[in-house]
């Protein structure tokens, strides 16, 4: 199944929304069974998060993006930006 990276950037001061938003977040993703295959939060130059990058298995980009727009964060409003594209795994494993 190809993989896609999913790069999504918070709206600015949005850090109170993913935060509110974060266990309804997480859960969503430990319930895709095996679709994650690697993710986790882009950080601001203060340490503070500030986007999510994931790594995803999906038959088509449009499984990609409904996996996107079921997302908690994506439904509350929190991505100002969100890219979507096919990827091939080149040099190391992805788990």
């Amino acid at each position: 199944m190809p993989y896609f990276v999913l790069t999504c950037i918070d709206k600015p001061d949005s850090l109170p929304l993913r935060m509110a938003t974060r266990e309804a977040h997480l859960a969503f993703v430990a319930e895709q069974g095996g679709v994650v295959r690697l993710a986790g939060p882009f950080l601001s130059d203060a340490g503070e998060m500030a986007g999510s990058m994931f790594v995803i298995e999906a038959v088509d980009l449009a499984a990609a993006r409904a996996f996107n727009a079921a997302d908690p964060y994506q439904r509350a409003g929190l991505f100002g930006s969100v890219d979507i594209r096919a990827w091939r795994a080149t040099i190391g494993a992805v788990p």
